[in-house]
């Protein structure tokens, strides 16, 4: 059975409403030439391929009667699959579901696309497995940044915390499969990561095993921005909380999981220079309980790490909260903005206030932030020092002494984030930033106005699966036909220079494959608006699971990393040991 419109299409149903065109009414466009067919037709069975390996490479192997679940990675030389060496010795297979709901879109757009239950069916045994086996007494799931299950033994391993960090499971799904255990699974979540629910102090490690608590109705003291806490507010734990809250709220209309949803997001908003309008990644600040004269220890309880690196030289201007680097502005100004922009339409006027917070934010940083002669971002404090140039004076959690901070490209991520904004605004200072990020990524120029002054560059060599989206995005608003010419020849760079040995990697001769690659969901997204169904494909928000903790490399080193750098190992590049981060517990 497909994933019905209220679910798998509904996102981009609710998001079409804001727009001046709907996107569910593209007209079927008229047959194309010969090689265009040949080439559309290749762009789905690589995917097809894709996750047909996937299930059969990644399946369960250790037992006669094997399990749903998957692998999280594929040596797509010798189709093992992707070991996890902890420190005792003990070997484990990772099989961390927030590391798959990627994945899991691109099984429910395969079925709504290809008409094959088969898919569909393998992403919700998945679910049924996960709510029945690894679902606790307080409602959470064994996954996230330090915990997975291990394939093998079907026990959990790594630290044993959840954490989730911008993943955004598919709810949609999760709630077809079993609405009662994604309600536990919801609150569970807030339970264990909302510390002290007065002042809102979150963090992004929760406990195993707590009881649910009066959740949506503890009082709230609304405190000022920056106050101490033990928890760490980052913003991509607080994203998946946001998200989780206003979903629940959707399914079932809770109204209280609505206004905690919006009241988290206000803090961050709140955090923000009131001048400047930019930030915040933090709206708290670490509380100190010891010292330390060593500058390469950066753990949180010997203060705020960025007041402790830059204070000598910015005073209280330099917190954890007022830094405005390329990881923080990517999460603020990319995976934020994605995910608010996605939730506004469904929560009426609530959701006009979270549009209009994200659109300020946006506003601000493209004005404080853009070089567009040279397509940079300046990394700064959010009173818009810039911090171009500036060499660290001292070790700490920003980096070795030494190191220069220097402008970083505006890649496809904030591409996609500024081209939606504008489009459910119409705001030209959003569009001029969209326009300058297109043409510096080799793409052309994408109009004066969505669909004006069009003179896209189809020699482009791009392939990237965030850009698909945004060319995407904007040939669903206008139906202009030269974006859909652009989107194909990204979609055709894709599968040229990344679909290797059946999986979608960066190398051809990389070693590990990520079963949860973007790349076939934007396949499928181009597919589906060429067949005039963009709603068949699940709405994309720039997810991403992770795993992190100790690991044993062949020397028999021990390091704390995190999985993605796994993926790296290419047989003309074996994997290295890294440098030793600062401190053996250095927080993320």
């Amino acid at each position: 059975m497909n994933i019905p419109a209220s679910f798998a299409g509904r996102s981009v149903a609710r998001h079409g409403a804001l727009l001046v065109g709907c996107f569910l009414s593209l007209p079927v466009l008229p047959a194309a030439g010969s090689t265009e067919q040949v080439q559309d037709q290749a762009r789905l069975q690589a995917v097809v391929a894709f996750a047909n390996n996937v299930l059969q490479d990644a399946a369960d192997r250790y037992r006669p009667e094997p399990t749903p679940l998957l692998a999280n990675g594929i040596d797509v030389f010798t189709k093992e699959q992707l070991p996890w060496h902890f420190p005792e010795g003990k070997d484990a297979v990772l099989s961390d579901f927030t590391e798959q709901q990627n994945f899991m879109r691109v099984l429910a757009a395969l079925t709504n696309l290809t008409g094959e239950a088969r898919y569909q069916d393998a992403a919700k045994a998945c679910y049924a497995y996960y709510f029945a086996h690894f679902q606790d007494e307080g409602g959470l799931l064994r996954w996230g940044g330090h915990c997975a299950i291990d394939l093998k033994t079907l026990q959990p391993v790594g630290p044993l915390i959840h954490e989730l960090k911008n993943a955004y499971p598919f709810y949609e799904l999760m709630y077809e499969v079993n609405p009662a255990a994604t309600v536990r699974y919801i609150k569970g979540f807030w339970n264990a990561h909302v510390y002290n629910w007065r002042t809102l102090e979150i963090s992004r490690h929760g406990e195993y095993g707590k009881k649910i608590s009066s959740l949506w109705d503890h009082p709230f003291d609304d405190p000022k921005p920056f106050f101490e806490t033990k928890g760490l507010s980052f913003l991509d734990a607080g994203n998946d909380l946001i998200y989780s809250a206003a979903m629940l709220f959707e399914f079932t209309g809770d109204r209280g999981a609505l206004l905690w949803s919006k009241r988290l997001a206000a803090q961050y908003v709140k955090a923000r220079n009131p001048e400047t309008k930019l930030g915040a990644y933090q709206y708290t600040r670490p509380k100190k309980t010891d010292n330390t004269t060593d500058d390469t220890i950066t753990l949180s309880w010997f203060g705020d790490r960025a007041n402790r690196q830059f204070g000598p030289e910015f005073g209280d201007r330099a917190l954890e909260g007022t830094m405005l680097l390329s990881r923080l502005a990517a999460t603020i100004y990319g995976t934020n903005a994605l995910m608010q922009i996605q939730l506004a339409p469904s929560l009426g006027p609530d959701g006009k206030q979270l549009l209009d917070w994200t659109h300020e934010g946006l506003v601000a940083f493209a004005h404080y932030a853009y070089l567009p002669e040279k397509n940079l971002l300046r990394p700064m404090l959010t009173d818009g020092t810039d911090l171009s140039n500036f060499a660290l004076k001292r070790n700490g959690y920003y980096g070795r002494a030494g190191t220069v901070l220097v402008p970083y490209p505006a890649t496809p991520d904030f591409l996609l984030s500024y081209a939606r904004a504008f489009l459910v605004t119409g705001d030209p200072a959003l569009w001029a930033m969209a326009r300058g990020i297109a043409r510096a990524n080799d793409l052309g120029e994408i109009g004066t106005t969505p669909g004006q002054g069009v003179a896209i560059n189809l020699a482009t060599g791009n392939d990237d699966a965030r850009a698909l989206f945004a060319v995407l995005d904007l040939y669903r608003q206008t139906h202009h036909a030269d974006y859909l010419q652009l989107a194909r020849v990204i979609g055709n760079n894709i599968v040229k220079t990344k679909f290797h040995h059946g999986y979608f990697t960066r190398f051809e001769d990389q070693i590990y494959a990520s079963i949860d690659a973007i790349e076939p969901y934007a396949l499928l997204a181009l597919e589906a608006t060429i067949q005039g169904r963009p709603e068949q494909v699940p709405y994309f928000l720039n997810g991403s699971g992770f795993f992190d903790t100790e690991y044993r490399f062949p020397d028999g080193t021990v390091r704390r990393i995190r999985d993605d750098l796994l993926y790296l190992a290419r047989k003309s590049r074996p994997l290295a040991t890294p440098a030793p981060r600062f401190a053996p517990k250095e927080e993320d």
